[in-house]
């Protein structure tokens, strides 16, 4: 505080405060004879200027002397100590300088030092408190804002981890299926690995990424439904209808083919019992949903598909995915996101 830009001009405002104070409480017998006004405020701003500067010294070499103290004694009380020092150098020093403006003779005047460092010390304190409330408030804002970086630093490392969960998971079903083809098929595989290339490569490319296009998005699914129709033929039918302002909106990466492969993993897709998925968007939302035929031995789970969505967009969106399970459908309805959110 007493290193503040415009320190001069606290210090003239409390000069004058204690001038008018002192003039209209006891007039000009500060002292047991009579001071001019002007001499009068000369001594009391030389005061305030004398207490401030040598506090603002010692403030600035507080670090220092923390660590000489080896840190056993607050810094806010180390300041007060010397300040009280302070006083008593400023009031000894301020009527060694009235006394010859007076045409007085150098003196030591015990009634004369304790009326002046009484106002000394008022002063201090007052100057004191004040540095001790402007101490608290900055460390205060600094907690506050070293809370709010490792909030962020926390929130991101979290993501990071979620993000980083899909693409082992999606590679692992990919290569699973390249494997069963690729003794088949040649031409069939050649172009199975051409679309598995796009896919990671829009996998490499969007994974720094927190949101993308959804025009993009389909573009990558759509590679993706390739793949999968390669492996499941007529098992599997996936409609989409997408409103083409929403295709500029923004989704996190990857979330629709989460989707998808949620609904694989989980349900029948036979000829018997075709897997039937539609992807729609509408009113801000996109909504992925297939018919419920759940697998009677059902797949180890990894906990990522849901559960990764749904945390993913806890850091992305105020509003929170939604899951519907019916007798006959699984409804997840995505949140789509606007440039502002994205």
């Amino acid at each position: 505080m007493f290193s503040i830009r415009y320190r001069y001009f606290f210090i003239l405002l409390v000069a004058i405060y204690s001038y008018l104070n002192i003039r209209f409480t006891i007039g000009e017998r500060l002292f047991d004879f009579s001071l001019p006004h002007l001499h009068l405020f000369s001594i009391l701003l030389l005061v305030v200027f004398g207490i401030w500067e040598l506090n603002r010294l010692a403030e600035i070499n507080l670090d220092r002397l923390s660590v000489f103290l080896k840190r056993k004694i607050h810094p806010l009380i180390i300041l007060f100590l010397i300040s009280m020092l302070n006083v008593v150098v400023v009031t000894m020093a301020s009527m060694e300088l009235l006394y010859p403006l007076l045409k007085m003779p150098l003196q030591i005047n015990r009634e004369h030092l304790t009326l002046l460092a009484a106002f000394g010390f008022r002063v201090n304190l007052f100057l004191n408190c004040l540095h001790a409330i402007v101490y608290f408030m900055n460390r205060l804002k600094k907690s506050q804002l070293e809370a709010e970086r490792l909030k962020k630093i926390s929130i991101e490392a979290q993501f990071e981890s979620l993000r980083n969960q899909i693409n082992p998971h999606f590679l692992f079903n990919c290569f699973n299926v390249l494997s069963s083809l690729v003794y088949r098929d040649a031409d069939t595989s050649a172009k199975f690995i051409a679309q598995l290339s796009f896919v990671y490569r829009y996998l490499l490319y969007n994974q720094e990424k927190k949101v993308v296009q959804l025009v993009d998005e389909l573009a990558f699914l759509n590679a993706y439904i390739f793949l999968l129709e390669i492996r499941f033929g007529k098992n599997l039918v996936v409609e989409k209808n997408i409103d083409p302002i929403d295709e500029q909106s923004f989704i996190a990466p990857a979330v629709l083919q989460m989707l998808i492969e949620n609904a694989i993993k989980h349900n029948v897709t036979s000829k018997s019992h075709p897997l039937q998925i539609s992807i729609v968007s509408s009113n801000g939302w996109i909504e992925v949903s297939n018919n419920l035929q759940e697998k009677e031995i059902k797949e180890p789970s990894t906990k990522v598909g849901l559960m990764n969505i749904s945390e993913r967009y806890g850091f992305l969106s105020e509003k929170q995915v939604e899951i519907e399970k019916t007798e006959t459908d699984f409804t997840v309805r995505i949140p789509l996101l606007t440039v502002a959110e994205a």
